[in-house]
């Protein structure tokens, strides 16, 4: 994939990959069962992508508006740094994010695909969004995905980020 200079100027800041999840971890769709317990399907090359990330020393944050068990099942799952739940307005829960992790607006690439994430993609250094996030969001994004939401978006976004540093060969080539 060809990246301008610009854009790969700024990944090369990148130190934490921050999310939101619904429409970018996922596709979006909020199923309930019969007990009205929500269910969420997640697409585990996204997921393999961030335990490889975190292995290039990425940090990695969820930032979600939604307080869903499902969610923190999924972060625990792949050891996620900071989990923000129940995140609303969703830039507190960023500033948090900065102040833990001590770095600066530029070296944050968030992935959001929906209003309630503007805020905080018109301050990080990265700006991502989704194939199908709103318009008002491509506007501001430094980059669109190819892929969809919950349909190996976050991967596509962590293989850039990756190849951009150089750190990709050797993520992959280190034992699973």
């Amino acid at each position: 994939m060809a990246v301008s200079k610009a854009l790969k100027n700024k990944i090369q800041k990148i130190k934490v990959l921050a999310l939101d999840v619904d429409g970018v971890m996922t596709d979006g769709k909020l199923i309930f069962d019969g007990q009205s317990r929500e269910l969420k399907s997640f697409n585990v090359q996204d997921g393999f992508g961030i335990i490889i990330l975190k292995r290039s020393g990425i940090k990695t944050a969820i930032i979600t508006a939604g307080n869903s068990n499902v969610v923190k099942v999924r972060a625990d799952y792949l050891n996620i740094d900071k989990l923000y739940l129940g995140a609303y307005p969703k830039v507190l829960s960023y500033e948090k994010m900065l102040k833990n992790f001590r770095v600066k607006d530029e070296n944050v690439c968030f992935v959001g695909d929906d209003i309630t994430d503007y805020q905080i993609l018109k301050r990080v250094g990265f700006p991502v969004t989704v194939r199908n996030a709103v318009s008002e969001v491509k506007k501001i994004a430094s980059f669109v995905t190819k892929k969809e939401g919950g349909d190996g978006a976050v991967r596509e976004v962590i293989e850039l980020i990756l190849k951009t540093q150089g750190k990709w060969q050797q993520a992959i080539s280190q034992d699973i």
